[in-house]
C-alpha cells in the first residue's frame, strides 16, 4: 500500500491539484472503453445502446446467472472506464454474476441529467431478467456516488430496492466543503479537493452541486437496502463516508462501513494485499 501511494502521488496526484489541471483532464480525449479481451474469451460480453448510451452485459459463461450487479466506474465523472474496474466485474462473472456496465457520458460534454435515466433504465432491465432481491447496485468512487443516488431516486421511478448496495471509496458530497476534508487532503497521495470540485461543477451543468442527485450526503437514507462501504483512512472522501455512517446511524438505516487504515482511495481495487482481501469480500457479498 506504501509503494501504491507513493506511485499515485508521483503519477495521479498532478491531476486534481489544481482547478486548471482538472480542467485540462476534461479537455483531453477520452480513451477506448472496450472490455479486455481476456474478459471475453471467459465470458459472454455483449454491448446494447440504453437511453443512447452504452450498455455492456457480462454473462458468466457455462453457468447460469442467479445473481445480478449494476456497476458504476468511477473517474471523477471524467474519465472512462479502466482495466481495473473490468477486472472486477470479471471477478463477478467468474462467480456467477450477470453484471449490467452502463457507460454514462463524461464531462464536460454530458452530466448528471444523462446518466439518471440511462442507470435507471439498466436497472429496470435487469429486473426484467432476475429479481430485485438477487440484484446489487454497486459502484467506486464518482460511480459509487452515482450508485447511492440512484438507489434514492428508485421509489420515484416505480421500482423496487436492490438486494444491497455496495460502495467503493463513494464520492458523496460534490463539494467537499467540511473542514475535516481540507485537513485529509495534504495526507490523500492521489485527490485533491480543488480540482475535484472543478470537475464536479462540470458533472452538476449549472445545477446546485449539494443537491442529492448530485451529492447523496444530502438524500434520504431510510428505505434504502443494506448499504457497504469500503473506504482507506488516507482518502479525502473518508470524512464524508464517516458523516454517511453517522446519518445512517441516527435514521436506522443498516450501513456497514469497512475502513483499512493507512489505505488509498478505492483500495479494493489496487494489487495490494488489503485490495484483494477487500475485493474477494465484495464479490463474495454480492454472488451469495
Amino acid at each position: 500500500m506504501h509503494a501504491v501511494a507513493l506511485y499515485l502521488r508521483v503519477t495521479a496526484k498532478p491531476g486534481s491539484s489544481t482547478a486548471m489541471r482538472a480542467q485540462e483532464r476534461m479537455r483531453k480525449p477520452k480513451g477506448s472503453a472496450q472490455p479486455p479481451a481476456a474478459l471475453s474469451r471467459r465470458h459472454d460480453v455483449s454491448v446494447r445502446q440504453v437511453s443512447g448510451f452504452a450498455c455492456w452485459t457480462v454473462l458468466p459463461r457455462g453457468k447460469t446467472a442467479t445473481r445480478g450487479a449494476v456497476y458504476l466506474h468511477g473517474g471523477a465523472y471524467t474519465s472512462e472506464i479502466t482495466k481495473q474496474h473490468w477486472a472486477m466485474v470479471g471477478a463477478l462473472a467468474d462467480e456467477g454474476v450477470q453484471v449490467e456496465v452502463p457507460l454514462y457520458g463524461l464531462t464536460p460534454q454530458h452530466t448528471y441529467r444523462e446518466a439518471y435515466p440511462l442507470v435507471i433504465e439498466a436497472y429496470r432491465q435487469l429486473l426484467e431478467r432476475l429479481p430485485a432481491a438477487a440484484v446489487t447496485l454497486a459502484g467506486d468512487s464518482a460511480g459509487a456516488g452515482l450508485a447511492l443516488g440512484i438507489a434514492q431516486e428508485l421509489p420515484a421511478a416505480g421500482l423496487q430496492q436492490p438486494r444491497r448496495i455496495e460502495l467503493i471509496s463513494p464520492w458523496l458530497d460534490l463539494t467537499l466543503s467540511q473542514p475535516a476534508v481540507q485537513a485529509l487532503a495534504p495526507h490523500d497521495p492521489w485527490l485533491s479537493p480543488a480540482g475535484l470540485v472543478e470537475m464536479g461543477h462540470a458533472w452538476a451543468g449549472g445545477d446546485d452541486p449539494a443537491d442529492p442527485r448530485l451529492s447523496p450526503i444530502n438524500g434520504p437514507l431510510n428505505g434504502l437496502a443494506p448499504v457497504s462501504v469500503y473506504i482507506g483512512t488516507r482518502d479525502i472522501f473518508y470524512p464524508d463516508v464517516c458523516r454517511l455512517r453517522d446519518r445512517a446511524a441516527a435514521e436506522g438505516t443498516t450501513l456497514d462501513v469497512t475502513v483499512c487504515a493507512g489505505a488509498v482511495h478505492v483500495y479494493p481495487l489496487t494489487p495490494t494485499p488489503e485490495g484483494r482481501a477487500a475485493a474477494t469480500r465484495i464479490v463474495k457479498d454480492i454472488s451469495q
